[in-house]
């Protein structure tokens, strides 16, 4: 080493260690460890706590990533698990708004977020739980025939559904699915169609899937129209599933409105009716669910059921992060949509329907 390289050895200024944080608090290493891993299985009393907080905060003190995990006996992740293929989750875009949402959740209670794409037929999750790489899980997009989701919430680890699962006792957070639907169609009604197809956003083993269409079905109902099963197709979360689907419901007679019940399978719905031939709305009208960032832009842009996935995220993070720590947390959480009207519909072209 030079001279000039021990100099600045010596200049370096030294990292605060526990030990600094323990002299200025006066307490043990072994406290600062308890307060600043957060052990919430360990009483500390609250007058102790914030003397070691505010001594790390004027040390400007951080503890050492792998020593925190290894005092805290957790890996300090928390596992997203999306059942869907990875070119679906690419298709996702609410995704971006929905993760901001919950690794913001995360970081504020000391954890990192492991994201797994995942589609039922390519393999198993559980073993980000039983092997201790996550502490805990939520699993999106949750299907009705996922028995090893089913066997983590038997055996007590801490998972919180993206969806909901009526035959699961799991905290669940999501919207209103069946509402959101529900209204979309009513406002289809109320501009006077009532031969009103739909196409789902996914396959009705997923069940957001299968409330979505409920929500159809409910405002057909109270309408007093008749359930047609030839007016229903299902989508597979992309746009070509939207372009092959429209194209069954117009070799069955052809709809004046479709309830596509998501935006990006709307897209290639709308695809599917102008190769046809057929104009939006004046021919046929589109209404959607999820309010993409695009939805606004796209032509004719879309009305279509706003979906708050930046607070969904928010929402699913912080009740994973008190379920990990054995805070209490609800059965169930739903946060509202809101229908924004915009100009893929109008009126029927005849009165009554085509």
């Amino acid at each position: 080493m030079t001279v000039s390289e021990e100099v600045r050895v010596r200049e370096r200024p030294r990292q605060p260690t526990s030990a600094d944080v323990a002299a200025l608090a006066g307490v043990s290493r072994t406290t600062v460890s308890f307060v600043i891993n957060g052990r919430a299985d360990v009483q500390i009393p609250p007058k102790t706590r914030r003397r070691v907080e505010d001594a790390a905060r004027e040390l400007d003190y951080h503890p050492h990533g792998p020593a925190r995990q290894l005092a805290a006996g957790a890996s300090l992740t928390i596992g997203l698990v999306m059942r869907q293929s990875a070119e679906q989750v690419a298709a996702d875009m609410n995704l971006p708004n929905y993760l901001w949402g919950l690794a913001a959740a995360a970081r504020a209670g000391g954890y990192r977020v492991l994201v797994e794409p995942l589609a039922p037929e390519d393999g198993t999750y559980a073993g980000l739980l039983r092997s201790r790489r996550a502490d805990g899980l939520i699993v999106s997009g949750p299907r009705d025939d996922d028995d090893e989701l089913a066997a983590l919430v038997r055996d007590g680890f801490p998972i919180v559904i993206q969806g909901w699962r009526a035959d699961l006792d799991v905290p669940s957070v999501d919207v209103d699915n069946r509402a959101g639907a529900r209204g979309a169609v009513e406002h289809l009604l109320e501009l006077g169609h009532r031969r009103i197809g739909c196409i789902t956003n996914a396959p009705l083993q997923y069940t957001a899937a299968a409330e979505r269409l409920s929500g159809y079905r409910d405002a057909l109902t109270t309408a007093g129209i008749d359930f047609d099963p030839g007016l229903v197709v299902e989508g597979a979360f992309d746009a070509a599933s939207g372009h092959v689907g429209m194209a069954g419901l117009l070799r069955n007679g052809g709809p004046s409105a479709v309830f596509v019940a998501s935006d990006v399978v709307a897209i290639g719905a709308i695809r599917g009716l102008r190769d046809a031939g057929l104009r939006i709305p004046a021919d046929v009208s589109i209404a959607a669910f999820d309010d993409i960032p695009i939805a606004a832009h796209v032509d004719p842009p879309l009305t279509t059921v706003h979906l708050p996935a930046g607070a969904l995220g928010e929402a699913a993070g912080q009740l994973l992060v008190d379920r990990i720590a054995g805070r209490p947390v609800p059965a169930r959480t739903l946060l509202p949509t809101e229908l924004i009207v915009r100009d893929s519909t109008a009126v029927p072209r005849k009165s009554g329907g085509r």
